[in-house]
Order: C-alpha cells, then sequence, then structure tokens
C-alpha cells in the first residue's frame, strides 16, 4: 500500500484554526468544522475496543477505564460552559460530575482503588450525542468577535476541542496498554508497514553541531494555545550538537544489552526507585526475552508486530536519561537529553508551522500512519524528526514563561505541573493534531509516565535547574507571600513600604540595615532600596528559602485560597516592584533566632521589627540582645498589634496586656520602661493598619502600633 493510500485512509487532519479572519460567517463555520471533525475522529478511536473488558478495565492503575474518557471530553464542554455562563441548564448531572476531573499523573507506586458505577456504553454514547448537539447550536448562535480573544465564548470552544484533541492521544496511549486481546486493527487507523528487522541494517546516529546562541521562547502565532505557551522567555545556549535522528530500538539496544536496567550507576534516585518497582528489564512496549532479540515484538496501539529496528525506542524520560548516561561513559562526552530551549532551536530547521502545511514534514498530525514509522523517513534540515514520529523528552522541568497567568475557566491545566516533577515533552508525535502540532506547544508529564514518546540526544554544558517548588501549597507561606507581595486590599497601602517609608526620615546614616522576622523578605527589598547593605534574618528555613529564590531572579508562585477547595494562582517576580538584581545583591538572607542572636558583623544604622515581639517566646530577651548591634544614633523600629497569644509567647513572658500588681500595664509602657536605658522614642506612637486575605471573603484587618527608637 502506498503512503498516499494509508493518508486516504486517515480521517482528514483540520488544521488548527487561526484566531484572526475577515468575515465571521466564514470563522463560524470553521470552527464548526474543526468541532465536528474532532469529535468524529475521537469518536473512531474507540471502534479499536473489541471488548466489554476494554471499557471498564484500568489499563494503569493511575488512570480512569476508557469508559471514563469517552464521557469525559463532552461533559469537559458542559462543565466550562457552565462556569462561564453561556448555558444555564446542565445535559447530565450524574454524569457531568462522575465525568468531570480525571485521576492526575501519581507516583508510579500510588493506587487508586476507587470504585465508581460507570454508566453503560450506550448511555455514554447517547449522552455524546446530546452534547454534540448543544455545542453545535452553540457555535451557531454564539456572540463572535474577531479575533478570538480569551474573552471569547469561542475561545471556551476552542478549550474544549484542544482538549478532546489532547485526549485523543492519550487514550491511544492507555489502548495500547489494554491487553491485545480486547482491542482490534481499524482501517482508519492503519500502523506502518515500512520496517527493518535486522538490527545491523539501522542506520547509525551521528552528532550535527548547532550553534547555540539566543533563543527566544512565548506564544506570538495567530492559533489556540494553553496558558503555560504564553508569556516570554530568553535562554542563552552555549554551542552543542545534537543527534541526527532519534534513538532507534537497535540503538537503544545497546543498553539493554550492556546490563543497562540492572546497574544503578546509569540511574538517578528517581529513576533506580521505578525501575526497581516495576522491575522493567527493557522497555515497556518490548515483548520477549531481551535476551534473545530475534524473537522480540512491539506493542503498536491495536497489534503486536516483529521488532522494528529502525522506529524509535519509545520510553520513559527515566530510561531515556539512563541511556544517556550510559552512553556519556561509553564516549566520554557530556551526552544528556536536551533542554527545551536546545530542542526549540533544532525546530527552526522545520519550515513553517502546521496551520501553514499543505502536507506534513513528518509524521505528525495524522497526515501517514496511526503508528511510529523509520528514524530516517522524515528529513528536516540537517535533521529527522525534529517534529513528529514520537514526542522527544527534554531535561526541561515546564514552568510558566515570564508574564504566566492562568485562564480563569480552566486553571488547573497547568499549574499542578509546576513542581520539579513534570519535565517537557516536545515535537509531537504520529497522533499530535491541533494545538499538539504547533511549534509553541508545551506539554509535560511525570518523568515515569509513558506517552508515545522517545529521544533524542546532545552533547552539551548546558544544565536545566530541577529545583522543586515545595511551597506552593504551603499555607502560611502562601499567605506571607500575598501579605508582602500581593495586591492592596480595601486600599490599605503595602505594609512593608508604609514601615521603611515611616523610619526613613529619622535615619542620620544609610550603612546596614537588619530586618528581623523578615518572612519572604519584602521589607528587606525595600529596605535594599536605601541601604549599602541589607540582612534579613527569620526563624523559619522555609521563607528563608523563598526569599532567596526571589534575590536570584526567579519567579515564586503560590496559592490563595478563593473558598471551599478552590484557589487561585498567584505569582511573585521583584521585577514588578522595580527592583532589579543590583538591589537583590545587597542583601544578605539568613536564618536567625531572635531569642538568641548571635554576634553580628556589623552595627546596624537600622533594626526593623515587623510583627515580631509578640510572636517571640522570649521578647524581653530580644530587646536586651538587640541593643547592642545598633550603632549610637541608630534606630529601632518596631511594629505590632499586640496580639499575645499563649500559643507563641508563655504568658508570664507577655510584655503588656496583664495586669501588674493589679494595675494595667500596656505593651507600649513595658517598652518605655525596657528600652529606657538605651534607646529614646522618636516622636509619638503611630498607627499603621495591614490587611492578611485569609479567602476571597475573609480578611483580617489588623492596627499595628509602630514605635521609633534612637539609641543612646
Amino acid at each position: 500500500m502506498t503512503t498516499a493510500q494509508q493518508y486516504q485512509q486517515l480521517p482528514a487532519p483540520t488544521r488548527t484554526v487561526r484566531l484572526s479572519g475577515s468575515s465571521i460567517a466564514e470563522k463560524r463555520a470553521e470552527l464548526l468544522a474543526y468541532f465536528t471533525q474532532t469529535w468524529e475522529l475521537y469518536e473512531s478511536l474507540f471502534d479499536c475496543l473489541a471488548d466489554d473488558r476494554a471499557w471498564f478495565t484500568k489499563a494503569i492503575t493511575l488512570r480512569h477505564p476508557l469508559i471514563f474518557y469517552f464521557g469525559h471530553t463532552a461533559s469537559f464542554y458542559i462543565n466550562k460552559l457552565m462556569a462561564g455562563r453561556y448555558i444555564d441548564a446542565r445535559v447530565d448531572d450524574r454524569i457531568e460530575a462522575m465525568m468531570a476531573i480525571g485521576v492526575d499523573e501519581m507516583s508510579w507506586d500510588d493506587l487508586d482503588d476507587s470504585h465508581y458505577s460507570w454508566p453503560d456504553v450506550a448511555e455514554v454514547r447517547d449522552y455524546r450525542g446530546k452534547v454534540k448537539s448543544l455545542v453545535t447550536q452553540f457555535i451557531q448562535s454564539m456572540p463572535l468577535d474577531l479575533p478570538i480573544s480569551w474573552e471569547s465564548p469561542a475561545w471556551v470552544i476552542l478549550m474544549g476541542i484542544e482538549h478532546e484533541r489532547i485526549h485523543l492521544e492519550t487514550s491511544s496511549v492507555l489502548i495500547r496498554q489494554l491487553p491485545v486481546e480486547w482491542v482490534r486493527p481499524q482501517p482508519q487507523w492503519p500502523a506502518c508497514q515500512e520496517a527493518r528487522h535486522l538490527r545491523e541494517s539501522v542506520p547509525a546516529n551521528t552528532l550535527v553541531a548547532m550553534p547555540g546562541g539566543s533563543v527566544a521562547q512565548g506564544k506570538r502565532d495567530d492559533t489556540y494555545g494553553w496558558d503555560n505557551e504564553y508569556g516570554s522567555q530568553i535562554t542563552e545556549l552555549k554551542p552543542f550538537k545534537a543527534s541526527k535522528m532519534l534513538v532507534s530500538n537497535a540503538e537503544f539496544y545497546d543498553f539493554v544489552a550492556a546490563g543497562g536496567y540492572q546497574q544503578r550507576e546509569y540511574w538517578d534516585e528517581e529513576g533506580w526507585g521505578w525501575r526497581s518497582f516495576a522491575e522493567a528489564q527493557m522497555p515497556t512496549f518490548w515483548l520477549g526475552d531481551p535476551q534473545r532479540p530475534e524473537a522480540l515484538k512491539l506493542r503498536l496501539m491495536t497489534e503486536e508486530v516483529a521488532m522494528p529496528w529502525d522506529w524509535p525506542a519509545e520510553v520513559n524520560q527515566l530510561e531515556a536519561a539512563a541511556f544517556c548516561r550510559w552512553k556519556a561513559q561509553e564516549t566520554g562526552t557530556s551526552v544528556q537529553l536536551p533542554s527545551e530551549a536546545e530542542w526549540m532551536q533544532l525546530r527552526e530547521q522545520v519550515e513553517g508551522d502546521q496551520p501553514e502545511w499543505q502536507q506534513a514534514p513528518g509524521n505528525i498530525n495524522l497526515a501517514y500512519w496511526a503508528s511510529s514509522c523509520a528514524i530516517d523517513r522524515f528529513a528536516q534540515g540537517e535533521f529527522y524528526d525534529v517534529v513528529g514520529n514520537v514526542w522527544q523528552w527534554t531535561t526541561t522541568p515546564i514552568n510558566g514563561f515570564e508574564g504566566f497567568r492562568v485562564h480563569p475557566l480552566y486553571d488547573d491545566f497547568s499549574t499542578p505541573t509546576f513542581d520539579g516533577k513534570h519535565s517537557l515533552i516536545k515535537g509531537g508525535s504520529w497522533i499530535s493534531t491541533g494545538n499538539e502540532a504547533l511549534k509553541s506547544s508545551r506539554y509535560a508529564f511525570r518523568r515515569h509516565f509513558f506517552q508515545h514518546a522517545g529521544f533524542r540526544y546532545v552533547v552539551s554544558s548546558h544544565q536545566e535547574s530541577m529545583t522543586l517548588n515545595p511551597y506552593e501549597t504551603d499555607s502560611m507561606v502562601s499567605q506571607y507571600l500575598d501579605f508582602q507581595y500581593g495586591p492592596r486590599y480595601f486600599g490599605v497601602d503595602n505594609y512593608a513600604e508604609s514601615l521603611v517609608a515611616l523610619a526613613l526620615p529619622h535615619c542620620q546614616t544609610r550603612g546596614a540595615a537588619l530586618d528581623m522576622g523578615c518572612a519572604t523578605g519584602r521589607a528587606s527589598f525595600e529596605l535594599a532600596r536605601h541601604f549599602e547593605r541589607v540582612i534579613g534574618m527569620d526563624y523559619s528555613a522555609r521563607f528563608i528559602d523563598v526569599a532567596l529564590q526571589l534575590t536570584s531572579g526567579e519567579e515564586f508562585r503560590y496559592v490563595v485560597p478563593q473558598e471551599g477547595e478552590l484557589v487561585e494562582y498567584r505569582q511573585v517576580r521583584l521585577k514588578d516592584f522595580g527592583l532589579d538584581a543590583e538591589q537583590a545583591q545587597r542583601i544578605q538572607f539568613v536564618q536567625g533566632d531572635a531569642c538568641n542572636l548571635k554576634p553580628q558583623p556589623v552595627q546596624y544604622d537600622l533594626v526593623l521589627a515587623a510583627n515580631l515581639i509578640d510572636r517571640l517566646r522570649q521578647p524581653q530577651r530580644f530587646l536586651q540582645d538587640i541593643a547592642p548591634v545598633i550603632r549610637p544614633g541608630g534606630l529601632l523600629l518596631l511594629s505590632s498589634p499586640y496580639t499575645w497569644l499563649e500559643e507563641f509567647t508563655p504568658k508570664e513572658n507577655w510584655l503588656g496586656g496583664i495586669r501588674e500588681n493589679g494595675e494595667a500595664l500596656t505593651t507600649l509602657q513595658a517598652l518605655q520602661r525596657l528600652l529606657a536605658a538605651d534607646f529614646e522614642p522618636v516622636g509619638a506612637p503611630q498607627d499603621i493598619p495591614f490587611v492578611i486575605r485569609e479567602t476571597a471573603r475573609k480578611y483580617q484587618h489588623s492596627l499595628a502600633q509602630v514605635t521609633l527608637w534612637r539609641k543612646r
């Protein structure tokens, strides 16, 4: 069968819809055609199921059975249209609740033992028919302006379409992981018939030099995109070399034959943990005995075939990285997986992008087969398969670009993956269509997960940061970040800014300042605008870690609760506050105990202790120890709402808010007594308000009393 004949058997892949246009009527018709073609293509995939067990049995423990995904993509439209208030009635409450959220990728040893009373296939088909009718009518009648924007109802329709195209691919992987007896080949999903079955006949991989330089990322094209694609990022790359072809089954077998799956030295801790748990001896889709390569088979989506040695090896990221370590040892070079930026430079070898292609330049967009093909089949510049055939693993943990923001109707598409545990895949596979086939697309999976994914390698000195973000959902850190860097609530000025502004006119010199109890560091950064040197000190290592990350120029994401389990994602970047690297470099963040203050390297011109004294176990000791570290003429600024609580300060250590010899003793009176020997007050106490957000409708509004004291 010729390639042209095979192409004719596949459902015609509509190219991604452009957001702009000159005719609203034509765009509406284009949207309807794109929706209908996606819907029918997705349903045709499930024709490959030949046994009821294939619908209702989990292919892997970390995912729902396929009946869920069959209904999920339809319920997604209803749930998003309801959330956007574009429709006011559901189609089926039970199905839409049951099929709203899939099992997120988990660690390999997580178990999902949930049991559901799934509807039968006929009921879900009937539900899909009703949703298709509703969405069709909605497309035909919805308000439509060009270009289509985030706020347009058409964006919600595109969101549903591209969401279903993602599940077209992920469902095909689940079908591939079912027992082969439960599935059947379909003429509209033909596997490639061309393959080399002798390892010796597979062409050897070679390296191609790349220049490095500046690589700019961030979606600019006129098509639908997911939130993580927008924004901007510039990466400076050193020259590197990249493999001309994807790693073939034959090339990967050399690693298997060398005992790569048995030798701990080739695996990092995460990889060895997965390999040991899975008891892996070779790639998951290989069948047979690795000691008898001539008898090995490869599991495709609906069949098992004799090993096509010249097709790309399909592995998870942990296996790909282990191969690279082995290859590095074998060659004495720095072999590793490419970074996202390195792959983006390779992508320049491919002309144009999917909406412009008259014919796909590779095995992508369902233009040829429903399987991989030979690694030397599609030349693209000096390389093969820069796009298409299989996705390519990178070393890059997914994160947002500068300027990242979430779409309010899908606020959990990307942010749950910004945890350092999800690595990017690039380039698309044979079944990648729609947004997945675009140059700007960015998808990521946990490193132990399987897609139709393989890899190419690079010889490079580039190292990606694998920093985790363990505090993204730490409620205390998040609350402090919002308090110190978040928006102003009810017209109340930023607390740190107000305190620094109050102190500055009274500072005789501006050499060194100490921010005692700095939390996530906002007052330290404000002080750095005016002082030559700033020490930010806090007892909590969690807070110091966040402040250090901000100092390095990185952005930090955090969550704030909305109501119940609903949250909003926010980010902090110093540049948004007019702070640059020069100012940040004046700050040293250190962990320290205000009640056990170590000798300081300098005497300070200003010590700022904001909302600190009523959170110390021994506030009087702090006041005694702080005096020697302030130079004569220097200032001590104390601010506190004087909220004395025994969970922080034993009652016998409270400075005020108590009766002494039967008489009321305020904290201000106690401060005047305790500080009189070393300090004199500067002006009268002042009240400074501050607001702490708890939820979208609950805030703490407090008044701190601020006192200034000059060292004698």
